[in-house]
């Protein structure tokens, strides 16, 4: 008997828009994904090794793995491992457009300074399965507004997710640590959130907190498990993504504001980051397109 399949997808187009998948192994993210929607995987049972952008990570059942689209993950393990994941195209549910009611961006997406996983501890776990079982009811059985509910579902389990994420990272986890490094860690992030519009290079924010730049990098790679240089351009990446996303403004303009002259050298940029051309993206994510077409 085949499993069911827990999937929507958009009319419009026939793409995903939104679906669930039981996993009982490692084979559908034995390889770099690189999926044009979010991708959310509970790990139930098992250990995998978990490489994401520049980064590695070991991760334990019943923690919570969350992606952007586009962003390159894969789990490597010797032994079976079982979950679920739940997938959803922006143009299902945009965490941007609903950040005021989730503000799940900058926590459990595009964070930059954090791991992109939570631990989900057992009063947390029974709380999230009944929502997926009932996602998973939904979807099978559908009914009047069964895009609204599950995206109501969906939203509960991000704003708990969310809740989880901010209550176990932040500073912290850093209390074991020279005492100065936290400091220069802060002043890091505010550095990089003033400044990388203007300033793109590494030299340029050891120059700012006045550190070399040898030891800011270490500090960086230490911390926050990337180099000085990831940090920058992940977080130049997701201001070009969130223009992309939400905008009509040409390329050549969000190149510009970014502290590019030449739109073709921040093309070349972005899809060495992104893995597309900035087109591309708008193109496969963006919904603006849909309003516009």
């Amino acid at each position: 008997m085949s499993s069911p399949n827990f999937t929507l997808v958009n009319p419009q187009n026939g793409n995903l828009a939104f679906k669930i998948l039981p996993f009982e192994s490692n084979s559908p993210f034995d390889h770099i994904q690189r999926n044009n929607y979010y991708s959310l995987l509970w790990l139930h049972s098992g250990t995998a090794m978990l490489k994401a952008d520049f980064s590695t990570y070991q991760i334990e059942a019943n923690q919570l793995l969350s992606f952007s689209p586009y962003q390159p993950f894969m789990l490597q393990t010797k032994k079976a491992i079982t979950g679920v994941a739940l997938f959803f195209h922006p143009d299902f549910f945009c965490i941007h457009k609903h950040q005021d009611e989730v503000a799940c961006n900058g926590v459990l997406f595009n964070n930059i300074y954090e791991p992109p996983y939570i631990t989900i501890d057992v009063k947390s776990s029974e709380g999230f399965r009944l929502i997926v079982d009932q996602m998973k009811f939904e979807i099978l059985k559908p009914e009047l507004a069964q895009t609204e509910l599950l995206v109501s579902y969906l939203k509960i389990f991000l704003i708990n997710a969310s809740r989880l994420k901010t209550g176990q990272h932040g500073l912290a986890k850093y209390a074991g640590n020279n005492k100065k490094e936290p400091f220069i860690l802060q002043s890091l992030k505010e550095a990089i959130e003033r400044n990388y519009k203007e300033k793109h290079a590494a030299s340029e924010y050891a120059s700012l907190l006045n550190i070399t730049p040898k030891a800011l990098a270490k500090i960086a790679k230490t911390n926050l498990n990337k180099t000085l240089t990831s940090l920058i351009s992940e977080r130049i990446v997701i201001e070009a993504k969130r223009e992309l996303y939400l905008t009509n403004k040409p390329v050549k303009q969000i190149a510009y504001e970014l502290g590019y002259e030449d739109e073709y050298y921040f093309s070349r940029f972005f899809k060495t980051n992104a893995d597309v051309s900035p087109q591309v993206y708008r193109d496969t994510v963006g919904f603006n397109r849909l309003r516009t077409a």
